[in-house]
């Protein structure tokens, strides 16, 4: 095997790692949020996430980003890829179904697309890409559609919340591929959450008491080490090596799939119901995704 086909190939697992991963996360955050308040849950996350990241920092002696604009850019995606987002999406799931919230998520395809469009030139929109994605959301609305529903009178601000988050995450994407390339893998990662944590605590800290007063039951603990060290370390790991060696049109895809294995999951797990129309849309999501995965153009990274 060549060492073109071995990056294909770790290219290839590192995606679909990521879909399975990723589709975990939505069942453990909101297992997670019976237990314990959002901020500080998502907070708690990137904390131990953050935390371990640097040891590693350390440990490999990584050296650290000398330049003004690589320190504004991790500041950046920590404010907005971690804080904002991490935050809205942890308290809006406490106000609509995470069937809701996963497909709000899912636009972030469509909205990277636009910014990609603008910052990245190898990435200009297309008719088929557009298709793709649209055609991937149809599959997602059509699996979700018995779970969209509303929790309290702060849905529609929670709806609005989640949905702009996801906008925060779509941008922080294309603003690693156009700025971040030469900053190590490891270092975007740790540093994102170290910038992004102190804000989900403290706000935490304000508006939903002391850490060290709740209960902290085992389920909580088992969900926030699952979020910290597989959804967070690992899988933010790889996706920003994706980031890097893939184009990112194609990296956001993941998230039109991630509700499809959620529901699978809870397939699985619970004995949900599964009908024509998780069948329908899965096929719809797989069609769309394949139409952008398989749309060829001259990049030198694109090589999915």
């Amino acid at each position: 095997m060549t060492i073109a086909s071995k990056h294909q190939t770790f290219i290839i697992l590192a995606w679909l790692s990521l879909c399975v991963i990723w589709g975990t996360t939505w069942l453990v955050i909101k297992v997670g949020l019976g237990d314990l308040p959002p901020l500080t849950y998502a907070g708690m996350r990137f904390l131990i996430a953050g935390a371990i990241l640097s040891v590693i920092l350390l440990v490999r002696k990584i050296a650290l980003p000398r330049e003004r604009k690589d320190w504004q850019l991790l500041a950046t995606l920590g404010v907005l890829g971690v804080a904002l987002n991490y935050g809205l999406l942890f308290w809006g799931e406490l106000h609509v179904s995470s069937g809701l919230a996963a497909l709000l998520h899912a636009m972030i395809p469509l909205i990277g697309m636009f910014f990609a469009h603008y910052m990245l030139p190898a990435e200009r929109i297309t008719p088929a890409k557009i298709f793709g994605v649209i055609l991937g959301l149809a599959g997602v609305s059509l699996i979700l559609v018995n779970q969209v529903q509303v929790k309290s009178s702060l849905a529609p601000i929670a709806t609005l919340g989640i949905l702009c988050g996801g906008g925060m995450v779509a941008f922080c994407n294309v603003l690693v591929k156009a700025r971040g390339q030469k900053i190590d893998t490891l270092t975007l990662a740790a540093g994102q959450m170290m910038f992004g944590f102190p804000l989900l605590l403290g706000a935490g800290l304000l508006t939903e008491g002391n850490p060290l007063l709740y209960v902290w039951t085992p389920k909580a603990w088992l969900c926030l080490l699952y979020l910290a060290l597989v959804g967070s370390c690992v899988a933010f790991m790889l996706f920003l090596w994706l980031v890097k060696n893939l184009a990112v049109t194609k990296t956001m895809l993941i998230a039109l799939v991630t509700p499809l294995l959620a529901v699978a999951l809870g397939a699985a797990v619970n004995n949900e119901e599964v009908n024509w129309r998780i069948i329908a849309g899965g096929a719809c999501i797989i069609a769309g995704v394949g139409m952008n995965l398989l749309f060829k153009k001259s990049v030198r990274s694109d090589t999915l």
